[in-house]
């Protein structure tokens, strides 16, 4: 019997985000949400900041060069908000 083995894919895709969450698309076509109140400086940020992102890692984080936050889709998939001491 054939088993379909999906192929995980934990690159980041896109990034949206907004006042009150952070979606993450994946290339494996899921998608990460969490509450924008996980990561302060985030939060604290402009809409422009918080558009402004680009791949991190070979494609496995995400940067936010204005603010200086790194996040990480390993630590997103384990719902690991930020370590607080934010801006």
């Amino acid at each position: 019997m054939a088993t379909l083995a999906l192929k995980s894919d934990e690159r980041v895709k896109n990034v949206l985000v907004n006042d009150d969450v952070l979606a993450v698309d994946l290339m494996d076509g899921r998608t990460i949400t969490v509450p924008l109140v996980w990561f302060p400086r985030l939060a604290q940020a402009t809409q422009q900041e918080r558009e402004h992102w680009q791949t991190s890692g070979g494609g496995y984080g995400i940067h936010w060069p204005e603010i200086d936050e790194d996040l990480s889709t390993e630590g997103l998939l384990r719902g690991a908000p930020a370590v607080r001491g934010g801006r």
